[in-house]
């Protein structure tokens, strides 16, 4: 099995299909305009299939797909067709904020898709709209309602908690996904990209969030779903709900990294924190072969040392502190999360 430095495999690959978005959250992509990537700089879904099918042999057997937000991609359905055709795929998901998914969630459930994550921070209309800059949480709710009506199923809740913001909404979120057979992930704010201005004053610690939960609820916690999982995971125990909170900041999970990540323009990133990737796309339209791409992504790996929340948590700790504007990363837009 293909092994970096650290001794970590590549099981987890996440795709992003375009860098648009139709929302502009202030932890994500905060500003109205971008300079966005030229529709023929965007990998078409013969590209992103044969990308895939070369990871797999290699260890992938996990691809979720992102954005940008993934639903504006004109017919993703015939993507994910393509995808869950390909022998050792063992889970597809889609990372959506739901704006589109009342009209898509059919097509994609037919196509294959069997479980999406659905970004949701806030359940005041209001405030959503604040938050997103123009979205309609009308529209997702109603997308979240249609997705389990018909059966696309597991949905997972994922919200970024930010204080003074939607920090007064833990047990609400809590209660809306019991409520509605949704697991629910917390994740502390992060510093991803550069655009959202990040301050660690500004992050509610995986600590202060179960600490609230725990003011009405009880939790069992039954941990890591798997070593390179994410998020920590806890059970309600009266057996009603499942609940994680993903602390990269405060409590990294660099040791246990799986994750690749491929842009909307074809680059390979080995860490969500990179500040540039491996031109893949360049060498698919110069007539490589599988052969010489395996090549080229057998090196990127094998040489890949990432441990960025890691290393931010120890400048936290230190006497001269972290400076998120002193490492500038890939925008999340183009990255994904």
């Amino acid at each position: 099995m293909l092994r970096d430095t650290l001794n970590r495999p590549v099981k987890d690959l996440r795709i992003s299909v375009t860098d648009r978005c139709n929302f502009r959250c202030t932890y994500c992509m905060p500003f109205d305009e971008y300079e966005w990537i030229e529709k023929k700089e965007i990998l078409s879904f013969e590209e992103i299939e044969r990308l895939a099918r070369l990871f797999i042999p290699l260890g992938v057997d996990k691809i979720r797909l992102t954005g940008g937000e993934p639903l504006l991609r004109k017919d993703l359905d015939k993507l994910v067709a393509r995808l869950t055709a390909l022998t050792g795929l063992r889970d597809l998901c889609l990372t959506t904020n739901a704006s589109h998914l009342a009209e898509m969630a059919a097509p994609l459930k037919a196509a294959g898709l069997t479980r999406i994550n659905v970004s949701l921070d806030t359940l005041d209309a209001e405030k959503f709209k604040r938050m997103t800059g123009r979205g309609d949480l009308a529209a997702v709710l109603e997308g979240l309602s249609v997705a389990q009506r018909i059966g696309l199923l597991p949905i997972k809740i994922n919200a970024v908690i930010e204080r003074g913001v939607n920090d007064n909404e833990i047990l609400d979120l809590v209660e809306f996904s019991r409520q509605n057979g949704f697991a629910i992930r917390f994740i502390e704010y992060m510093d991803v990209g550069n655009a959202n201005q990040w301050q660690s004053g500004r992050m509610v610690s995986k600590k202060e969030i179960l600490e609230v939960i725990q003011t009405r609820y009880s939790l069992r916690l039954t941990g890591r779903d798997q070593e390179s999982a994410p998020s920590v995971d806890f059970e309600l125990t009266d057996g009603s709900g499942d609940i994680g909170v993903i602390a990269s900041v405060t409590e990294p999970f660099c040791f246990g990294c799986t994750r690749a990540r491929l842009t909307a323009d074809g680059k390979l990133v080995t860490c969500l924190f990179s500040n540039d990737g491996h031109d893949l796309k360049t060498l698919m339209r110069s007539a490589a072969t599988d052969e010489d791409l395996l090549e080229v992504i057998l090196a990127i790996w094998t040489r890949r040392a990432d441990r960025y929340s890691e290393e931010r948590l120890e400048a936290m700790h230190s006497r001269k502190g972290y400076e998120p504007r002193a490492h500038k990363k890939i925008e999340m837009i183009r990255l994904g999360g």
